[in-house]
């Protein structure tokens, strides 16, 4: 059987996405930038080590994935610009660390990923409610205060008005964007006549998640997900960052909120089980891959964000 094609798009400085081919026999195709694919080896195997890695090892794993040359150079430059890399020289070699902002994003994707269930069931009937305005030439600002929103678990009700379930603290986000003076936060239960089912279908769109989680299924439930990839750190590094966007993409809805059958249950139990598939093998691989020096170790974290 015909595996898919793991390729890469370089383009646009490095925002282009490396995905496996719409087969028939791995599902719908999925497209993951290389940042994204950067963080997830970041989180697993530089993470708490206090190393810089030599750019060298970055092309070498990235080629398991079919990301080129160019486009890991451009990726790295990317993220040293915002913050997420700092370069260290060793000679005339140039080798990458984290700071302590890419710390705190790889510290909240670990707990997303590893320790929080795709499933609400610590709800205490409450929502958060945050209303924001601010003028219409603040285009960047506001796009990046809906990423960190839809990261924490927000859904949109249109005109500046965001919820989500439980107490949700978004000082952080304010201070970050220096919006403290635009928002306007509430927390509470929903009051009488709200039909809370209509408000969720209005600001989340559970059938997309749904959706994205079952596709992942279609590529990973199986005996043997992604038979094209050339080695389990390839699969590994494919699956971690895969999940990592979808559990981003999902609000944990309370449980009572849900359909029945809803599939990131079973997309919990796969990943867990080709974790314990993959590992072992993955991570010998990124170690013998690695070229690194010692670094001091970041500040502490950063406020995390979407990658």
């Amino acid at each position: 059987m015909k595996g898919p094609d793991i390729r890469h798009n370089e383009r646009d400085e490095g925002r282009g996405t490396a995905g496996t081919g719409p087969e028939p026999d791995t599902g719908p195709s999925v497209r993951l930038r290389p940042q994204s694919l950067m963080l997830t080896y970041l989180g697993n195997y530089v993470l708490g080590r206090d190393i810089a890695v030599f750019s060298g090892s970055f092309i070498e794993t990235f080629a398991r994935l079919g990301v080129g040359e160019h486009a890991v150079r451009s990726t790295l430059t990317r993220m040293v610009r915002r913050g997420l890399l700092a370069r260290h020289r060793d000679g005339r070699r140039m080798h990458f660390g984290l700071t302590a902002r890419s710390a705190g994003i790889l510290h909240d994707g670990e707990e997303r990923v590893w320790r929080r269930g795709v499933l609400g069931t610590d709800w205490d009937g409450t929502w958060t409610v945050l209303a924001f305005s601010m003028p219409e030439s603040w285009q960047r600002v506001r796009h990046d205060l809906r990423a960190r929103l839809t990261w924490a678990g927000f859904g949109s009700l249109g005109n500046g008005t965001w919820i989500a379930p439980s107490r949700r603290d978004v000082r952080s986000i304010a201070a970050e964007l220096g919006l403290a003076g635009h928002l306007k936060v509430f927390s509470g239960p929903a009051e009488e006549p709200t039909d809370v089912p209509a408000m969720l279908r209005e600001a989340f769109d559970l059938d997309a998640v749904a959706g994205g989680y079952r596709a992942f299924l279609g590529r990973w439930d199986r005996p043997d997900p992604l038979p094209g990839a050339p080695d389990d750190l390839a699969r590994y590094l494919w699956m971690t960052t895969e999940w990592l966007q979808l559990v981003r993409d999902d609000p944990r809805l309370p449980v009572e909120h849900l359909p029945d059958g809803w599939p990131a249950v079973r997309g919990q139990q796969v990943l867990l089980e080709l974790r314990d598939r993959y590992e072992r093998g993955a991570r010998r691989l990124a170690d013998a891959a690695i070229e690194s020096i010692p670094v001091p170790p970041p500040a502490a974290p950063d406020t995390a964000e979407a990658g």
